[in-house]
């Protein structure tokens, strides 16, 4: 672990001055990061800005099941060692996003279709366990801030900005989920077809409020300070 570790370090390093590459590999070696070691569960699937459809990007999750009814995700734009933290995702039970107030269910998307068509992956995962997992998030729901919009920037300007996710078919890249494929190692096809024994579940009212022909996204506003 501690030469992975170190491996990984300098590699990610280059550039640094030297005392903060000695301070990095020290830090990795020594010190317990409880949160990063719970995040037991790796997804690759895609988001859209929630005021432009044509803004796809791609996001790799690492998530812990926090609670029965609460996940948390960090969102990084690939599975390396040198990737760019782009966002956050909570996710949250059919149950519990029925009792949100409606203001509150407009920032959410369901994940029925993400499901349903193969496009949310679990790569490594065994098929059999895969299908088990994604038969229970197919009924769940998405509230996601990117705060990187590295389709853009090489740099994290601005303000995070509310995601959503796909519905139907005709809306996701069809070139940018194949070169995920490619490199991922998985078919969207192929999940797609194992997945077709799981139900599609009704789509709670007041998510994926995009749909409807109009949407909200974060914007920066002046106000008074308070003391």
């Amino acid at each position: 672990m501690f030469g992975r570790k170190a491996v990984t370090t300098a590699k990610i390093g280059q550039g640094h001055p030297l005392k903060h590459r000695v301070l990095d590999a020290a830090a990795g070696a020594m010190q317990p990061k409880y949160p990063l070691n719970a995040m037991s569960t790796y997804l690759n699937a895609f988001h859209m800005y929630a005021d432009e459809m044509g803004r796809q990007v791609e996001a790799v999750h690492f998530c812990i099941h926090l609670r029965h009814d609460l996940h948390q995700c960090v969102i990084f734009d690939r599975n390396a060692a040198d990737a760019r933290l782009i966002g956050i995702e909570y996710i949250t039970t059919e149950e519990r996003f029925r009792g949100l107030p409606d203001e509150e269910k407009r920032l959410w998307h369901s994940h029925h279709y993400e499901v349903k068509s193969g496009e949310l992956v679990a790569p490594g995962i065994p098929d059999l366990a895969e299908h088990a997992y994604f038969s229970d998030l197919a009924t769940t729901y998405g509230k996601t801030f990117h705060t990187w919009q590295y389709d853009r920037d090489d740099f994290p300007y601005g303000i995070p900005q509310l995601m959503m996710a796909f519905t139907q078919d005709g809306q996701a890249n069809e070139a940018q989920i194949h070169d995920r494929d490619r490199r991922v190692g998985v078919s969207t096809a192929h999940k797609r077809q194992s997945r077709a024994d799981i139900p599609w579940p009704e789509v709670v009212p007041g998510a994926n409020s995009w749909e409807s022909g109009h949407t909200v996204q974060t914007r920066l506003q002046e106000m008074d300070f308070t003391r």
